[in-house]
């Protein structure tokens, strides 16, 4: 805040503050984009116009308007606006918040409280916010990066709306430095290749476009630039990744399905970005095994230990180029034949050894070691399938007070299609053979 006010406490000259606040919109109209939560019959369209204006919280990646939209609104709807950070803020002085709320509300003056980073405060501190937003004391406005499903009590949840704030479009950032051309008036000397790739480092955050632009414009240049000497001038800015929050779990889930939905060029899009993210290789090669075992199973009885096999690899050579072992099973996966049915087939029998756990097996498939376990029956009337002639006594393996379960139904697809003749073959033989 610093930069916004001179040596004597007097606003300082508009040309002297930073480009994102001089173009800070001054009216929900002038914001760009996000017009699922601003539009007409949007959420937030529907409540002003109705002039109800319910407790919110903006669920969005950073620099897409959370802030400014949250300070229209407490213009929009003649509240007092108050703003605090979670990561800033400890219980004293949420205390002075709330009680300067409370006064200003007893003096006919609503407050509009916005927490940024709303999902760094505990339950202790989130539940905090529940009796003042009951009585009216403060109309609450969160912003969180994370799912709020994960982060967020559920209890603050019942009380507010959810509001999803998208990253801006290529035409929102074009719409935005066209505007920050007209308010510095002068256009980017940049040719339009060259333009587009500024669009494209700021990765959907109008703030960070606003900065990119504001070094840009500082450079003296001839001419325009062409993308190649703007990448020499400009860093591109870091991929949104956080590997303990919502990012992670969207891009593994990504991964995860382009491998079952046999696109090994999505596969490895997803793979390469979370590495690029600063994934860990070793957690990568963890779920990658798994997609092995839970998607193609015995269609491919190679792919786990393709799997296993580019898993050691990287731990051999490291990172970079143990990664590309990495890249290689996740190529074969996609390409493999699919079958989840070893996977289903254990949790079939899973649930049904919780449901039969207390039954015993059949006394014909015991040992019977001592003389009073043959007493008890151990052992009687087994069948060596070795001395069937064609190696199938067709016997009952289950307990007997239990119906034979059917867990294992193979697919027509790539090993599996051999395994399921095998099977039905094994199947007539016991029909057979029990009749």
């Amino acid at each position: 805040m610093a930069d916004l006010f001179d040596q004597h406490g007097a606003p300082a000259p508009a040309k002297t503050r930073p480009l994102a606040d001089r173009l800070r919109p001054t009216s929900l109209q002038d914001v760009i984009g996000q017009q699922q939560v601003l539009g007409p019959e949007s959420p937030l369209g529907v409540m002003l116009a109705g002039g109800t204006l319910s407790s919110l919280v903006f669920w969005g990646p950073p620099g897409v308007g959370k802030t400014t939209i949250a300070r229209l609104l407490a213009d929009e709807t003649d509240l007092h606006f108050v703003q605090i950070s979670a990561i800033f803020t400890g219980v004293p002085d949420l205390k002075k918040v709330f009680e300067a709320a409370r006064i200003r509300r007893e003096n006919g003056q609503g407050t509009l409280l916005f927490v940024d980073e709303i999902h760094r405060f505990n339950k202790a501190q989130q539940d905090g916010f529940l009796p003042l937003m009951e009585d009216g004391t403060i109309l609450l406005v969160g912003a969180t990066t994370e799912n709020p499903s994960f982060e967020l009590n559920a209890a603050l949840l019942s009380r507010s709306q959810v509001l999803v704030l998208e990253r801006l479009s290529p035409v929102d950032l074009e719409l935005l430095a066209q505007r920050a051309e007209r308010e510095l008036n002068k256009p980017l000397p940049l040719g339009p290749e060259a333009r587009v790739a500024l669009l494209e480092m700021a990765d959907g955050d109008g703030r960070t476009l606003l900065n990119l632009i504001e070094q840009v414009m500082a450079w003296k240049v001839e001419g325009k630039l062409d993308a190649q000497a703007l990448a020499k001038r400009l860093m591109r800015r870091a991929a949104q990744y956080d590997k303990s929050g919502d990012a992670h779990y969207n891009l593994i889930s990504a991964l995860h399905k382009s491998v079952r939905g046999s696109d090994p060029d999505a596969a490895l899009y997803w793979l390469a970005r979370m590495l690029s993210g600063g994934e860990d290789p070793r957690y990568l090669a963890r779920r990658i095994t798994r997609m092995a075992v839970e998607d193609i199973g015995l269609a491919d009885t190679q792919a786990h230990r393709v799997c296993l096999d580019a898993w050691e690899t990287y731990e051999r050579l490291g990172s970079p180029e143990g990664e590309l072992a990495l890249a290689q099973a996740v190529l074969y996966l996609a390409l493999a034949p699919k079958s989840n049915a070893a996977y289903g087939a254990f949790k079939r029998a899973m649930a049904s050894a919780q449901k039969t756990g207390s039954e015993p097996p059949p006394k014909h498939i015991l040992n019977a070691p001592t003389q009073l376990m043959k007493d008890q029956g151990y052992g009687e009337g087994y069948a060596y399938d070795h001395d069937a002639e064609d190696g199938f006594s067709g016997q009952n393996y289950f307990p007997d007070d239990m119906k034979r379960g059917v867990f294992y139904q193979p697919v027509e697809r790539g090993y599996e299609r051999e395994l399921k003749r095998r099977l039905d073959y094994f199947t007539k033989l016991r029909l057979q053979r029990q009749s």
